[in-house]
């Protein structure tokens, strides 16, 4: 597997964009199903999750092309409901296949979806969503086979605001019979890229942002031409490294709106923020402050998929920091690795108690998942010494090239590839 080389204690420096959003091009290339022909993605990153959606889309039947930050995908020769398993396995994201091709043909059989091992992440909800629009659902063996006529629209309560499972929901219910309210939704910024997306096709959705959206369903889509906006957790993930480096970066094409919980929290740690339109400027020329508390929790609370990463900083900060994780019991991981740096971490349940350290060192740790991996490297650009983060793959599922991205901004980072082995086929 690929590991990343890592020469830290060099302020980061300078200006970068944001590449688009994954959590939004996944589920917009699942809605794509909804609209035969072609269509057009732009801001569309270069990501391995993407290339697993792109290569289950082409098994359905699709025929899509993947240039520079475009997609152009035909999906009208879709000619299978049957999500294949090896692929399901791969990512998370494949369960937003359900609805749109439900939708499409009538039927959808699916696998229990892989992804990052960070806690567990049943699709209760997206199956009983799909059940109140009118689905049969049937269960065996990690297999799901869903069938319906036409779905009907319903009144849809969630006991939890799952993003996937609203996103699901909606996707099913923009051509469906009637009037569909989903109470209890999720209110991410990726889920009204979603309905913007979708309402450029010709649905009639409302009220994504808040906790009730509003379906009335429609006969027919067309395809469009559309842009996905820039991924918050991308720019949190750069805007972190800043700070924990003591740097000065500039962010553009970004939206400061989707990271107020962010900024809110950085600022608390000392660091300086300006926002002017789309640009965001960080700063932080001295050793950053304790933060009491840090609670991850739905949108537009504080994102768990920037929790550890803003754990690195706060392990560099003055004091004594506590961070609550509500959303992934998992989530923790990175913690026993960082402690190998010189973190001074302990764990109680599903708090992290953090005392600052000074400096941390360089280490070979290993990435467990996508996020864990991001902290870890935030981690090495800040250390003293030379750090090696092995089993890169799992960043490459949200960074498009976190190597590259770094070395944009002044870090001494590189990715290396293992040569082949003496037996190896080639």
């Amino acid at each position: 597997m690929d590991k990343l080389v890592i020469e830290g204690g060099n302020p980061l420096s300078g200006t970068i964009r944001i590449h688009g959003a994954k959590n939004a091009a996944l589920p917009i290339l699942a809605a794509s199903l909804l609209a035969e022909g072609v269509h057009s993605l732009h801001n569309v990153p270069k990501l391995l999750d993407i290339q697993t959606m792109l290569d289950i889309l082409g098994r359905l039947g699709c025929r899509g092309v993947h240039e520079e930050d475009t997609v152009t995908i035909d999906t009208s020769l879709v000619s299978t409901s049957h999500v294949p398993e090896d692929l399901m396995r791969q990512m998370r994201s494949s369960i937003f296949l359900m609805g749109p091709l439900l939708s499409r043909f009538g039927e959808v059989t699916i696998y229990q979806p892989g992804g990052c091992a960070i806690g567990e992440r049943k699709i209760d909800l997206h199956l009983q969503g799909l059940q109140a629009l009118g689905a049969e659902v049937v269960e065996s063996n990690g297999r799901v086979f869903c069938r319906a006529g036409r779905l009907k629209g319903n009144d849809i309560h969630l006991d939890y605001p799952s993003v996937g499972a609203t996103e699901n929901i909606m996707m099913a219910a923009a051509k469906a019979e009637g009037t569909t309210t989903i109470t209890g939704a999720a209110r991410e910024p990726e889920i009204q890229d979603l309905q913007n997306f979708l309402n450029k096709m010709g649905a009639h959705i409302i009220g994504a942002g808040t906790d009730t959206i509003t379906i009335q369903g429609v006969e027919k889509l067309t395809p469009c031409v559309y842009e996905v906006i820039p991924d918050r957790i991308v720019a949190g993930t750069v805007m972190i490294a800043a700070a924990a480096t003591r740097g000065s970066v500039t962010l553009t094409g970004t939206n400061a709106g989707h990271l107020s919980s962010l900024i809110h929290v950085l600022r608390r740690a000392g660091v300086q923020i300006t926002v002017c339109n789309d640009i965001i400027n960080i700063s932080c020329l001295g050793r950053p402050k304790a933060v009491e508390r840090v609670i991850t929790s739905p949108y537009p609370s504080f994102p768990t998929d920037l929790q550890s990463q803003v754990m690195v900083l706060l392990s560099l900060a003055d004091g004594f920091s506590v961070i609550k994780e509500t959303v992934f019991e998992g989530r923790f991981k990175h913690v026993e690795e960082m402690a190998r740096m010189g973190a001074d971490i302990s764990i109680d349940l599903n708090r992290a108690f953090i005392r600052g350290v000074q400096r941390l060192y360089g280490a070979t740790v290993e990435a467990t998942d996508l996020r864990a991996g991001a902290a870890l490297v935030i981690a090495g650009l800040a250390a003293q010494g030379t750090t090696i983060v092995e089993q890169a793959h799992h960043i490459d599922r949200g960074y498009d090239g976190i190597e590259k991205l770094f070395q944009k901004l002044g870090a001494r980072i590189i990715r290396k590839v293992p040569a082949p082995g003496p037996f190896e086929i080639l």
